[in-house]
């Protein structure tokens, strides 16, 4: 049988350094990202694919408030739904031009997806998750006192807005996934699924935040029973002291070597922990499989055992 992985995008594989904040220029390195994703595909893997979304919802944000005196601004949620559509559009539609370059005739579906989270999930008093355009220390204070924003420095490449970022609870539309998986290439839980709290009638409701794409993508690779949490992002390998004289990257990463990693904040916040952890998630629930983080260029040779930080239970 045919490996099952579910690959969780980076922004890097949705926007490039210094290219404009435009569509086409997302649709151009959608393009690139899709060829790596189309040679995973044509490699015989069975792949669902899950992207982040935190520069574009955070745009889309910042134009609906724009026009707030021309049109009403949209609520947080219907931002972020909006933003699985066009992201959802362009990977769909790279991915199936890549696929059929190589004679592979195979259809590629984005699905508008909600994901459950509880409405008392601490996240919600501690926002963390950045999303938007990077600013300087000086534009921050002006949004956090013009706007009442949450502003945090982010990795040292400036200062972002940050929302709440709660753990993901259950995948609405799981159902569809599932019986879509023998039948197309799925794109869900778009920017981490729509953030919705289910009330006592069962009805849902969404709320503003963001849910970590890495986290979706781990609870979905359970729900599927994936093979491999492919977490792409922009550095080959995780690494200790990162960016420091005696930084030391990775290759293999035991739970137990995580843990103690994540205890001593060798991890970005808003960058790898979330990375680093949903991979624990993913192999303390499933402790013969394992997780991969690499970059999207060598996303091939990581599968393959030949780079990458494969995290394993042991």
């Amino acid at each position: 049988m045919p490996e099952r992985i579910v690959i969780a995008l980076g922004g890097n594989a949705l926007q490039s350094k210094g290219a404009e904040p435009t569509a086409q220029a997302q649709l151009e390195t959608v393009k690139r990202t899709s060829e790596s994703i189309a040679r995973i595909s044509q490699r015989g893997y069975e792949v669902a694919v899950v992207h982040g979304n935190g520069p574009q919802v955070g745009r889309i944000v910042l134009a609906s408030e724009a026009a707030k005196d021309v049109v009403p601004p949209m609520p947080f949620d219907v931002c972020g739904a909006m933003s699985q559509g066009y992201i959802g559009y362009h990977i769909q539609q790279a991915l199936k031009y890549a696929l059929n370059k190589r004679r592979k005739d195979y259809p590629v579906v984005s699905l508008t997806t909600q994901v459950v989270v509880d409405r008392n999930d601490p996240a919600f008093q501690n926002p963390t998750k950045p999303i938007g355009p990077f600013y300087n220390a000086e534009e921050a204070k002006r949004l956090e006192a013009e706007k009442g924003y949450v502003m945090r420095e982010d990795a040292g490449r400036g200062w972002r807005r940050v929302v709440a970022s709660p753990r993901p609870r259950r995948i609405v539309e799981i159902g569809a996934v599932r019986l879509l998986w023998d039948h197309a290439i799925v794109i869900t839980c778009g920017g981490g699924g729509v953030p919705v709290v289910e009330n006592p009638d069962g009805t849902l409701e969404g709320v503003a935040a963001v849910i970590d794409k890495d986290f979706a993508a781990e609870l979905l690779a359970e729900e599927v029973a994936a093979d491999v949490l492919l977490i792409l992002t922009e550095v080959e390998k995780v690494a200790i002291r990162f960016g420091k004289p005696d930084q030391q990257d990775l290759g293999q990463l035991t739970l137990e070597e995580a843990a103690r990693y994540v205890r001593e904040g060798q991890f970005g916040v808003g960058s790898m922990l979330p990375k680093v952890e949903a991979a624990m998630q993913f192999v303390r629930s499933n402790p013969g499989k394992r997780a991969i983080i690499t970059s999207l260029d060598k996303a091939l040779d990581a599968l393959d055992g030949k780079t990458g930080t494969v995290v394993t239970f042991a």
